[in-house]
């Protein structure tokens, strides 16, 4: 088991499996907020690509929040798996949604600065994160890049568990993991420094990398 010294380190070691979208058009990278930033961030500088972030939501059930049932990402887009949003009322759904919405929306302009909304029509969209668990998250992010327009989606980690890294290929165009463990934990295993990122270190990022 290999672990890294921090998420920048992991962005340094991942961006070598991505030599190959260097110098190609219309890249963008994008990080999951907030723990796929930093990673996200080493990602981006390395290819000379833009970087934005992915601001995904996930809708939780009422009674057990972890369990999803849907996620929201920017530009009013839901994804709903339907074998368990069936067991929810409409207006159940309609209000975790708004709970949820509120938030997100919160998040787009605190990162966003007033800087114009996401559109990937037509663009390569590598979405990176700081591991893969569940790849619950990773697979909304999918979805939503592909109705904001993507091309080509491109799903990039340190590390992931191989059942999450076996789903995701099912339905991103390639997925780039640095390492796969056999017994996979936790992602936090992976990592020296896995402090939890605040919102100054995501909008400081997109700054940075302006």
């Amino acid at each position: 088991m290999t672990t890294y010294r921090d998420r920048a380190e992991a962005g340094r070691v991942l961006s070598k499996r991505l030599t190959a979208l260097i110098g190609e058009p219309d890249v963008i990278v994008l990080g999951l907020v907030r723990g796929g930033v930093p990673v996200a961030r080493v990602v981006a500088e390395r290819l000379g690509a833009p970087l934005d972030v992915l601001v995904i939501r996930k809708l939780g059930m009422p009674w057990a929040r972890e369990v999803a049932f849907g996620a929201l990402g920017p530009g009013n887009v839901q994804v709903l798996n339907d074998a368990v949003a069936s067991r929810l009322s409409s207006d159940d759904i309609a209000e975790v949604s708004q709970r949820e919405q509120t938030e997100l929306e919160r998040r787009e302009r605190l990162y966003r600065g007033g800087r114009p909304q996401l559109d990937l029509t037509g663009r390569t969209a590598v979405i990176v994160d700081d591991g893969l668990a569940t790849g619950a998250t990773a697979r909304a992010a999918v979805e939503v890049v592909r109705q904001l327009g993507a091309r080509r989606v491109v799903v990039a980690v340190p590390v992931g568990a191989q059942e999450a890294f076996e789903l995701l290929a099912a339905e991103a165009d390639q997925v780039v993991c640095a390492q796969r463990p056999p017994d996979f934990g936790a992602v936090s295993v992976y990592y020296d420094d896995f402090h939890e990122v605040s919102d100054e270190e995501v909008t400081e990022a997109l700054t940075a990398t302006a």
